[in-house]
């Protein structure tokens, strides 16, 4: 094989590669059907004209008929006018006629056998035509499910590469981490800020209604005792107040016992802070 015929084949493999892989299916029958539906016009005018021809036969075969009849008429007139020589040229005449009747009738016959095969060709066209729309549905439909179905397998077979969960575990420690500062930062913030004497005794009243509540709940259900009636207790005796005392002690007293009060928040205070700092 020589170099150009080896070349030109080159040539017309990739034009083929290159035609194959740019045909789209849903394109290709799309076009196809435009094809058949114009090759049935087509059809259609031809079997129009095959049709007109018939009846130009059938036309031309009653015309001459009539030409024979009237030929006949005159030789009668002729022979009743007792000019036998003038009847023998109508009748001559007559037979022209009639020959031409019959050849149109005979080729009228022939054509109108031809326009029943062309109809009938002509159905079984827009049959096929019929039933290529219908397939190229069916054959699109299936394209297309073929196609989300490959675009399904192709997300999936993402999915399923290592990465993608390395990711989201990843992101998951990371998310966890961030919550944990978030809580951590809350706790400095309710612990540092403010009125810590505060915030511990507001701990304090919610954990003991916390607890009321849970005693509360299980003598509803049973799991504990009901709780005994509270006694009344018994009226304070009135005490006549006598001469008024000198305050200057009491007073030394109260003012003893804050200061004494006040040294020991702090020192708790500072035993938070040592605890904290470690």
């Amino acid at each position: 094989m020589g170099i150009f015929a080896r070349l030109a084949t080159l040539i017309k493999s990739n034009l083929n590669d290159l035609i194959s892989k740019s045909e789209d299916p849903e394109k290709m029958l799309n076009q196809v059907v435009i094809d058949m539906a114009n090759q049935l016009i087509e059809a259609k005018k031809q079997v129009a004209v095959s049709i007109a021809d018939e009846k130009r036969l059938a036309k031309q075969a009653e015309q001459e008929a009539a030409n024979a009849a009237e030929w006949e008429r005159r030789a009668m007139l002729a022979i009743k006018a007792g000019d036998d020589a003038l009847a023998k040229e109508a009748l001559s005449r007559k037979k022209e006629h009639e020959a031409l009747a019959n050849t149109f009738k005979d080729q009228w016959q022939k054509q109108k056998q031809a326009v029943e095969q062309l109809k009938t060709a002509l159905r079984m066209l827009n049959n096929k035509i019929e039933e290529a729309k219908r397939k190229k549905n069916v054959l699109i439909a299936r394209k297309k499910r073929a196609e989300a179905q490959k675009a399904i397998q192709e997300t999936m077979s993402g999915l399923n590469n290592a990465s993608a969960f390395e990711t989201f575990d990843r992101m998951s420690t990371k998310i966890d981490q961030m919550e944990a500062e978030a809580e951590a930062a809350g706790e400095i913030h309710e612990q540092f800020t403010g009125d810590s004497l505060a915030n511990k005794f507001s701990q304090l009243e919610t954990t003991a209604g916390a607890e009321d509540d849970l005693l509360a709940l299980k003598r509803k259900m049973g799991v504990l005792p009901p709780e005994p009636p509270k006694e009344v207790a018994a009226p304070a005796p009135v005490r006549v107040a006598g001469p008024t005392a000198p305050t200057a002690q009491p007073q030394q007293a109260e003012q003893d016992e804050l200061a004494a009060a006040i040294a020991e928040l702090e020192a708790e205070e500072q035993r938070e802070q040592a605890r904290m700092k470690r």
